[in-house]
């Protein structure tokens, strides 16, 4: 959904437990495609939260006892986007969108001030899936998002993003008018690592107080909240003047 208008503030919204859950649908996709693109079963899946799909995908390759070369991570890389195709009436029915997460999205797209897009560990695909079936996608330009196959690294993953945003727009989305939104201190990491603020939301498993100690721009409970942090900040003044400081 590309926009004509005079964006300011470019949003990078992470998917999983920042917009959506899907309640270990995940997990069970991965316990079949692993066996699908490697013959062997899934005795382990490496740790996920926060990290890039390549990252992650490499991990599991390895602790299961593949060797991870590119041939190998694309052809699970397939098998989990065709995973995730094959189950969207599973998705649909098992996981959710968090609460606020459409309003959220929703309200901040009526404002010419904001541009909305994804960066998130997810494959490309697997990303507009798993909005798709939740109807989040009409809300993002997902053109413009960075994906877990774009790099290994998630805080490389901001200035892609930036980069494609700008193609998309016209607009130069500097640091200072980029936010990152996100649910893990990986997320918050990333984001400081590339030089844009955060807004850390504890919609996950991390709770406010690691949030902040993690070095979260913004620390908040709850999605709703986004809309009134960042918009209440355009209207007051531009985007690069603004002081770090949590919402109540």
């Amino acid at each position: 959904m590309p926009s004509t208008a005079p964006a300011r503030l470019l949003l990078l919204w992470d998917i999983d437990h920042t917009l959506i859950e899907t309640r270990g649908v995940g997990f069970a996709i991965y316990q079949r495609a692993f066996p699908a693109a490697t013959g062997r079963p899934l005795v382990e899946l490496a740790k996920v939260s926060g990290r890039t799909e390549l990252d992650i995908m490499s991990e599991t390759l390895r602790i299961n006892g593949v060797e991870p070369t590119d041939e190998a991570v694309g052809r699970l890389a397939a098998a989990l986007v065709q995973g995730y195709e094959d189950a969207r009436d599973e998705l649909g029915t098992r996981g959710r969108a968090l609460p606020g997460a459409y309003d959220t999205l929703a309200e901040l797209a009526t404002s010419q001030a904001v541009f909305q897009t994804v960066l998130t560990g997810n494959l490309r695909e697997v990303a507009r899936i798993k909005l798709e079936v939740f109807g989040l996608d009409r809300f993002l330009d997902l053109e413009a998002g960075s994906y877990g196959n774009d790099h290994q690294e998630r805080a490389e993953l901001v200035a892609i993003a930036q980069q494609r945003a700008s193609e998309r727009t016209g607009a130069e989305f500097g640091n200072e008018a980029t936010v990152l939104i996100g649910d893990t201190p990986n997320d918050v990491a990333a984001g400081l690592a590339a030089g844009v603020r955060v807004v850390g939301v504890a919609t996950g498993k991390t709770d406010l107080e690691e949030l902040r100690a993690a070095g979260a721009t913004w620390a908040i409970d709850e999605i709703k909240a986004v809309t009134r942090l960042l918009l209440a900040r355009l209207s007051t003044a531009n985007p690069s003047s603004q002081q770090h400081a949590d919402e109540e």
